[in-house]
């Protein structure tokens, strides 16, 4: 029984980028208060708090967590930096809401979730692709067994901003995005969407990743997320990929195939998948959104456009607005924002979360690896899922950084 309302809940975010106004946008539809946000200096918090009206432009991530005010954070920073802000804001008593990957490795998430258990604190991933509308209605038909036994997977994650040698964001060096870009980018989403919707896990993967770009141009000033493509700069080697192709063998016998692109001319953002079982399938289009294909062998093939009226109770459900006023991604955030504020209203994290929670980060951390070992010997390599989280090393670290 929820006896805070949402809108007497207090946030701020650790980070001041792209993500971080999407993430305060959301909040602030539902209602939720946002203190402020801490940067990598008080310079850059500033002017995060100017142009998303923010009332406190903290001068530290330790200023921020010392606020008693703020109830829930968002950690927004780059990827190197996810372990240690999560990990710090717990200790300090705060919700918290991660954005993927949950940290640059498995011993890390491993621990993140062991700490997030033990806090009692709610604890989420940004998984949000899950909170489509029509990602809704598809798990609902999967689990409810209208493809029949599924027996494949396909899709892929396709971008384009980082087709030039001169595109450059911090995610493509590696000591800051992690030892897999592409895939722990964008791959991430895919994996944990297919996961979501099909109610199976990967049990194997065979991966091949491929650097188009093996030097960059690092261009002097931020190269910002989605930014323009510059035209001067210092030459950098490349360690992460920009593109794979992923084999994947699943729980229950499904197969899968993925191909992860940040170098696809024209795809701006485009998330897609199909599963195909013995009675029919699904296919669904993030750059298409209110669509849910499905396909049949002996009928016509169906387009159901997102209609509550027409849906499933799960589908129906995620559905805010009546067929034909267009969901889509800010809808998305503001939908998983509204299940994790919930649960942070009713004091905790309930017994079944309907949220992706650091147990779902700490999953494809596991994948991740397994796609990394699998490239690196060109073999086909299982997922490893015999080391508890509670077995974890304590970190080493003291100092909390702020964002880079």
């Amino acid at each position: 029984m929820t006896t805070t309302r949402i809108t007497s809940i207090r946030a701020a975010m650790i980070g001041t980028g792209f993500m971080a106004a999407v993430h305060g946008e959301a909040l602030r539809r539902l209602g939720v208060d946002v203190l402020g946000a801490a940067g990598s200096s008080p310079e850059r918090a500033a002017a995060h708090a100017l142009a998303e009206n923010l009332p406190v432009a903290y001068a530290s991530v330790a200023e921020l967590l010392a606020d008693e005010r703020v109830d829930v954070v968002h950690v927004t920073s780059p990827n190197h930096l996810h372990h240690e802000h999560a990990l710090a804001a717990l200790r300090a008593g705060k919700h918290v809401v991660c954005e993927k990957p949950l940290a640059t490795t498995s011993a890390q998430s491993a621990e993140l979730l062991a700490a997030a258990r033990a806090s009692g604190r709610v604890h989420a991933v940004n998984f949000m692709a899950r909170f489509y509308a029509q990602c809704q209605e598809a798990r609902a038909r999967v689990l409810g067994g209208g493809l029949g036994d599924v027996h494949l997977v396909s899709g892929s994650y396709l971008q384009d901003w980082l087709l030039y040698p001169t595109d450059w964001n911090w995610r493509v060096d590696r000591e800051q995005g992690g030892a897999l870009r592409a895939v722990g980018d964008i791959g991430s989403h895919w994996l944990d969407l297919v996961t979501f919707v099909s109610g199976r896990r990967v049990s194997e993967t065979m991966a091949d990743l491929r650097t188009v770009h093996p030097v960059r141009l690092r261009p002097g000033g931020r190269g910002g997320t989605f930014a323009a493509a510059g035209g001067d700069g210092e030459p950098r080697a490349v360690e992460t990929e920009d593109a794979a192709g992923v084999l994947l063998r699943f729980e229950g016998g499904m197969r899968g195939v993925a191909t992860i692109s940040q170098v696809s001319p024209g795809r701006k953002n485009q998330l897609a998948f199909e599963l195909d079982g013995g009675a029919g399938s699904l296919a669904w289009n993030s750059e298409r959104p209110e669509e849910l294909w499905q396909g049949a062998r002996d009928e016509p093939n169906r387009l159901l456009l997102r209609d509550p009226a027409l849906m499933t109770p799960a589908g129906a459900a995620a559905s805010d607005y009546p067929g034909g006023h267009a969901q889509g991604f800010p809808d998305a955030f503001k939908a998983l924002y509204r299940a994790v504020y919930r649960a942070v209203a009713d004091g905790g994290p309930p017994e079944e979360p309907d949220y992706p929670t650091f147990a779902d980060g700490h999953e494809q951390l596991l994948v991740a690896e397994a796609i990394a070992a699998s490239a690196s010997s060109g073999r086909w390599t299982a997922v490893r899922r015999d080391a508890p989280a509670e077995a974890a090393p304590r970190p080493s670290n003291t100092t909390i950084k702020d964002p880079a």
